[in-house]
């Protein structure tokens, strides 16, 4: 089932009154200029299209799983690369990033269950999505979300030269729904995810992803901590006394060498 998002009623609105002002225009000032009228009765048709497609909301059935780590967007996979993640981790991780083209569909999806452990929005430039530079530069969120293992996910909605408005759902303390929207981004972008160490990677640069659909990753298992005694410090008897058990039970070794 397809819908119309509620971040597009605006544009939609706004489309709509150009296309009425631009017709109505032309039909007062050009009533004779069949060629003109049918120039932007196309035009009008496009942009109505465009706009439509832009903001379309398709229903999204999503399979939740504890280990699974879901695209968080449409659009094709750029970045699969170990980095270091500096605004809220502060550790190494597995960058995985999706580029969002202006076909796409722009609904931005929770890759796991969990509670928002940080968000910020970072003012910024607007720098074309697939600048290497864009993930720290441009206009920004960056969510962090830990699930019930006590793992954390970080992902950021990341605007382009197009993408000038960046729109989210959540905030710090949030329990949120594996699949579920956290934003929005309008005309074209990117989504950067970043993974732990030893998470397997489950698609390949230059693939095509479905937000809440295509599985991303698959954490690993947590692991189970060791529990260590300190060692024992023993007094100087005792350790007299060991050293005595010791020799006593050590063979002796007959040094006296025998006669030809």
């Amino acid at each position: 089932m397809m819908t119309f998002h509620k971040e597009g009623y605006t544009s939609l609105a706004i489309c709509i009154l150009f296309i009425f002002v631009l017709n109505a225009f032309i039909s007062f000032y050009f009533p004779e200029a069949h060629v003109v009228k049918w120039i932007a009765y196309i035009i009008s048709f496009l942009l109505f299209v465009i706009i439509v497609q832009f903001f379309r909301s398709p229903k999204v059935s999503v399979d939740p799983h504890d280990r699974h780590v879901l695209c968080p967007a449409d659009g094709k996979v750029v970045v699969i690369e170990e980095t270091v993640e500096t605004e809220f981790l502060k550790d190494k991780r597995i960058q995985l990033s999706v580029f969002m083209s202006p076909i796409n569909v722009h609904i931005n999806r929770n890759p796991i269950a969990g509670v928002v452990k940080y968000f910020k929005y970072n003012p910024g430039k607007y720098l074309v999505a697939w600048h290497p530079k864009s993930s720290t530069e441009n206009e920004r969120t960056t969510i962090a979300i830990e699930n019930s293992d006590g793992i954390t996910v970080l992902f950021r909605q990341i605007a382009g030269a197009l993408a000038r408005r960046i729109v989210w759902y959540v905030k710090e303390g949030d329990v949120v729904e594996q699949g579920a929207q956290f934003g929005f981004i309008k005309f074209g972008s990117r989504v950067d995810v970043f993974l732990p160490l030893g998470t397997e990677i489950k698609v390949e640069l230059g693939q095509v992803v479905k937000g809440g659909k295509t599985i991303l990753a698959e954490l690993a298992e947590k692991p189970v901590a060791i529990k260590t005694e300190p060692a024992k410090t023993k007094t100087k008897a005792e350790a007299e006394d060991a050293f005595e058990t010791v020799k006593a039970a050590r063979p002796i070794k007959n040094t006296v060498k025998k006669k030809a």
